[in-house]
């Protein structure tokens, strides 16, 4: 499939990046999937540290902490419990952290391990709280080592998967570039275990319809190993304006050579302007708290005229949410097109939809707004 090409720069996205989030696989850090690569651990703290010698931020989301629990407490299978599994990543985050701590030591760099759930980041204040965090310790010149909070997340608080938290932590901390390493050349046109003829896909715009497609089409087995979370991480971390690198970690010295301006693996680059940080964590958000569909007109005001949403646009809503959550807001089709924080509970919408801003005090008793979603608080997707 011919995939659409960016322009391409001479030097790779990292060459001029000055703060970077760098994401390694569980493949790239275990052995296996069953004990902790201690030699790799500490080839990514050398990389990292020899970067820091040449003034790049560089945050590291890590995999490995349940193999490094199972490796702790003598298992050889991998559980499918939940709570066994939560267990396997409580024990094994001390291992996991204490082999980047003392690699990273060796090299006169500070780390610290930072867990984040979905929660953190969906909540205003504790993402503010973890912002100002992460800021500080790279003002202080540590590497944060951070991963999901797998001892006590649930499904309906979990990022999922560590190439999605890569994006939402290059979105919170407004990186330059996110590089995913796995153990994959990068995205090619096809399977290359079922197509001689795929190619590898070096330069393309982050976003376009038809990466997601080569990653995750039917049958195809990288899109089962992980290249359409990789894909689409890569399309999130564009909305704060930075580009994606996916490549393989087996490559020696990956990190430093892409510093260089090596070109190595996919570049996928962002096609549009970063978002204002607030908007970043609008559009950030997972999950959302219910919906509410729109007509044609009000769906044309927020997506091409920059106008807020105000009820009589509203045609049904969906779920229940309180005034401040997050809320998707649907085309007459159906489908997701912007989300923001709705100023009205779910049950007092449903009494104002359809009604003109003019008309909310006599049907309400009181008034908020006079918008349901402020065009402020509001982010096209």
């Amino acid at each position: 499939m011919p995939m659409p090409e960016a322009v391409p720069p001479a030097p790779s996205a990292l060459a001029p990046a000055r703060r970077i989030v760098v994401k390694v696989g569980s493949s790239l850090v275990t052995n296996d999937g069953v004990a902790l690569d201690v030699d790799a651990i500490s080839n990514w703290a050398r990389q990292i540290a020899a970067l820091h010698e040449r003034g790049r931020q560089v945050l590291l989301v890590s995999s490995g902490a349940i193999a490094a629990g199972m490796q702790r407490l003598g298992w050889t299978r991998r559980p499918v419990v939940v709570h066994e599994l939560q267990a396997a990543a409580a024990v094994g985050q001390m291992g996991l952290v204490q082999a980047y701590e003392s690699h990273f030591r060796a090299h006169d760099v500070r780390a610290a391990q930072v867990l984040l759930t979905h929660a953190d980041l969906v909540d205003r204040v504790r993402y503010l709280n973890a912002r100002s965090t992460l800021f500080t310790l790279l003002a202080l010149g540590v590497v944060p080592v951070i991963n999901e909070n797998d001892t006590v997340v649930t499904d309906e608080i979990r990022v999922g998967d560590n190439d999605t938290l890569g994006a939402l932590v290059t979105n919170l901390v407004e990186a330059d570039a996110l590089v995913i390493l796995t153990d994959q050349a990068g995205l090619f046109s096809a399977d290359p275990r079922r197509d001689p003829s795929a190619e590898l896909i070096r330069d393309a715009v982050a976003g376009d319809a038809r990466l997601e497609e080569v990653a995750g089409g039917a049958g195809s087995l990288i899109g089962r190993g992980g290249m359409i979370t990789k894909v689409l991480a890569a399309r999130r971390a564009a909305r704060s304006g930075a580009a994606t690198v996916i490549a393989s970690g087996r490559e020696p010295d990956l990190l430093l050579r892409l510093a260089d301006g090596e070109r190595i693996g996919t570049q996928l680059t962002a096609a549009v302007a970063p978002l204002a940080a607030r908007k970043q964590w609008l559009a950030d958000h997972l999950q959302t708290r219910g919906a509410v569909v729109v007509d044609a007109g009000a769906a044309r005001a927020l997506q091409v005229d920059g106008k807020s949403l105000l009820p009589i646009g509203v045609v049904e809503v969906r779920g229940e949410f309180a005034r401040g959550d997050v809320i998707g807001c649907l085309d007459p089709d159906g489908r997701e097109f912007a989300r923001g924080l709705v100023n009205y509970a779910s049950h007092e919408t449903r009494l104002i939809a359809r009604r003109a801003s003019s008309q909310i005090a006599a049907t309400l008793g009181f008034v908020t707004e006079p918008e349901l979603i402020h065009r402020d608080n509001l982010v096209v997707l």
